[in-house]
């Protein structure tokens, strides 16, 4: 099954989505596994969490899309515009903080 319209409707929506590209033979990808589960219990219904096998070939196009060189990557989107991209293992409170940032700027209406 091709990913690609799926995804595009999930960031395209007005809620935040980070996405988690990643590879189960990455080392800091398994070591962010339980720090991206911690975020998605913090932000649980208010921000869409994507995990992408970027060595599964229904995920290749968005690989190939977003020119995923390394992983994990990171991507935060809103409204299908990237807002922040960020490579590399992190602590919880960098990857916390790189959702709160957008999250505090969101528009009331």
């Amino acid at each position: 099954m091709d990913m690609t319209n799926t995804f595009d409707e999930i960031i395209s929506q007005e809620r935040l989505t980070l996405v988690d590209f990643y590879a189960s033979w990455c080392g800091p990808c398994k070591m962010m596994h339980p720090v991206v589960d911690r975020v998605e219990k913090m932000v649980e219904g208010r921000v869409n969490i994507l995990r992408l096998d970027i060595d599964d070939p229904a995920n290749g196009a968005l690989v190939r899309r977003y020119n995923i060189m390394s992983v994990p990557t990171f991507i935060l989107f809103k409204e299908g515009v990237i807002l922040r991209r960020e490579t590399g293992a992190m602590p919880y409170e960098r990857l916390a903080d790189m959702i709160g940032q957008y999250e505090k700027d969101r528009v009331v209406r």
